[in-house]
């Protein structure tokens, strides 16, 4: 899927270890334009991505390839806006990014204005008393 709007922030980076290694996460969020009713929809950028995401100015126009995702944790159900890649700023070329590897074997290239992400997870918001539990070793 893909979404169009100006990026209007970007939160504090999270990090830790699990089975897998180390991971980071970023979450940002863009306003949509092309709707009557402008919506606000936040994203989470992994890893590599997180460098590029926190790189474009804000209130630039963006726009975000994702992933969306929803699991079920002791009755409860979870959304994830997955980010794997994010294009911004005056263009350029597209760079890609491998989905179904690993994280860490992403094929990227040097345009600082596009950006991809493969893997990536926004668990429980901020205040949740639930701790989601999943197959990727993630603590939260």
């Amino acid at each position: 899927m893909e979404l169009t709007g100006r990026l209007i922030q970007v939160l504090q980076e999270q990090g830790g270890e699990g089975k897998n290694g180390k991971w980071a996460k970023c979450d940002f969020v863009i306003e949509t334009s092309a709707d009557k009713y402008p919506k606000k929809v936040c994203i989470t950028a992994w890893n590599e991505l997180i460098g590029t995401v926190k790189a474009i100015p804000m209130e630039t126009e963006i726009k975000v390839s994702f992933d969306i995702s929803s699991r079920e944790y002791n009755g409860k159900w979870y959304t994830d806006v997955k980010a794997w890649k994010v294009e911004g700023g005056s263009g350029g070329g597209q760079q890609s990014s491998n989905r179904g590897g690993n994280q860490g074997n992403s094929n990227r290239g040097n345009n600082s204005n596009n950006y991809s992400q493969e893997n990536s997870y926004s668990g429980p918001q901020e205040g949740s008393q639930e701790r989601y539990v999943s197959e990727d070793d993630l603590p939260f």
